[in-house]
């Protein structure tokens, strides 16, 4: 019965961990030093406009991770979005996953 409890428990750590484990990625690379998840767009835009953005598009996920690893201007103003080819690709598929899911 414990294992069982210890289980569904883990299960549960499990599933919650992503998002969460998301925002710290975001923080562990600086992004919230230009991002937040809601609200008004600071120097970069909210995750949730970004997010609202891009809903439905098929290639969206792909095309993130390229402009986040590659950098880039002009879809969102002119202020250039610095390059993180240091970030790991698994890193950058696990924030752009999470941006894309931000309401």
């Amino acid at each position: 019965m414990k294992s069982l409890i210890l289980s569904a428990v883990t299960l549960a750590f499990a599933v919650a961990l992503p998002a969460h484990a998301s925002e710290d990625l975001a923080k562990k690379y600086l992004c919230t030093t230009c991002h937040v998840v809601k609200g008004a767009k600071t120097i970069g835009p909210a995750y949730a406009d970004v997010a609202k953005k891009y809903a439905g598009q098929k290639d969206a996920e792909a095309k993130l991770v390229d402009k986040v690893k590659k950098g880039g201007q002009g879809v969102w103003g002119q202020v250039p979005m610095p390059p993180n080819a240091s970030v790991p690709d698994a890193d950058l598929k696990a924030l752009v996953k999470w941006v894309l899911s931000v309401k």
